[in-house]
C-alpha cells in the first residue's frame, strides 16, 4: 500500500494534480498497489482567512487555531482541497473517496499542549481507525484523506498534515511514507541523494546544503522515520513512478 502525503502548495497547479492522479493509476494498473493520500492546504487557508479578515497567528512557528481558524481550516482541507485531489482522481479513472479525520472516527486525536501558550484547536494524533482505510482499499477505493481529526472531547481539531500522513502509514503498517511535491530529492553539486539518514540529513543542513524550503520537508521525512515508518521519501511524480527521489532511513 502506497501513503503518499501532498503539501497544499501543490493543490494550486492543475499540471501537478493531472500528473498525481495519472501517476497513482499507473501504480495501480502496474502493481496493483491501492494508494491512501493525505493532504495540506495550507496556502489556501491563509488565502481564505486573509478574504475573511483573519490574522493568522503563530507560536514558536507552530499555527494557533481559534474557533474562526478551525472553521476556515475544515472548510479549505475536508471540503475545497480535498475534493480537487479527488475529482483529479476520478477524471483519470481512479475510483476514489474523500474523507477527513472526522469522519468514522479516522483520526482521533487529544489538543496539542505547548509549554507557553495555547495552541487553541490544534491537535495531535492519538488513534487511527486503520480498518475504516482497510476496508476501503478492500472495495476498490483510493482515500483521500483530510487531516480535520477528531478530539476525544468530540470537537474537531486542525492537525499538522505531515504528523497525519505519519500516523497513518504508521497504522497501516507502510514500508514508506512518500512526501511528494514538486521536489525531486535532495541535491548535492546538481546530484541527488539517494539515501540518507537522519543524522546525515541534520548534517547537510547544518553545512549548508539543505536550505530555505526543503528544510522544512525533510524535516517532516526525518520526524516520520522517528517515529518508526522504516523509510520517508522526498520525491517528484517522476520518481514515484520509477523509484526516485531521496529516502530517508534510519540507518
Amino acid at each position: 500500500m502506497q501513503v503518499i502525503k501532498v503539501g497544499g502548495n501543490e493543490l494550486d497547479d492543475p499540471l501537478f494534480l493531472t500528473g498525481l492522479a495519472s501517476a497513482v493509476r499507473q501504480i495501480q494498473a502496474e502493481t496493483g498497489d491501492t494508494a491512501v493520500i493525505v493532504h495540506g492546504g495550507g496556502k489556501a487557508i491563509a488565502d481564505l482567512q486573509g478574504r475573511l479578515g483573519i490574522v493568522p497567528q503563530k507560536v514558536d512557528g507552530l499555527r494557533v487555531t481559534d474557533a474562526e481558524s478551525l472553521m476556515v481550516a475544515e472548510m479549505v482541507l475536508s471540503g475545497l482541497s480535498n475534493k480537487l485531489i479527488v475529482r483529479a482522481l476520478l477524471a483519470a479513472g481512479v475510483t476514489a473517496v474523500g474523507l477527513s479525520g472526522v469522519d468514522g472516527g479516522l483520526l482521533r486525536c487529544q489538543k496539542k499542549q505547548h509549554p507557553t501558550a495555547d495552541l487553541g484547536f490544534v491537535g495531535e494524533i492519538v488513534e487511527v481507525n486503520f480498518s475504516l482505510i482497510e476496508q476501503l482499499v478492500g472495495g476498490g477505493f483510493t482515500a483521500v484523506i483530510s487531516p480535520i481529526s477528531l478530539g476525544m472531547d468530540g470537537r474537531p481539531y486542525n492537525v499538522n498534515a505531515d504528523d497525519a500522513a505519519a500516523a497513518v502509514a504508521q497504522a497501516l503498517g507502510a514500508d514508506v511514507l512518500n512526501f511528494v511535491s514538486n521536489v525531486p530529492g535532495v541535491r548535492q553539486q546538481g546530484a541527488i541523494l539517494p539515501h540518507l539518514t537522519i543524522s546525515q540529513t541534520e548534517a547537510l543542513i547544518t553545512a549548508g546544503v539543505i536550505t530555505d524550503g526543503m528544510i522544512p520537508k525533510v524535516r517532516a521525512a526525518c520526524t516520520a522515520v522517528a517515529q518508526g515508518i522504516p523509510q520517508a521519501r522526498i520525491v517528484n511524480l517522476n520518481g514515484l513512478l520509477n523509484g526516485g527521489g531521496t529516502v530517508i532511513g534510519d540507518r
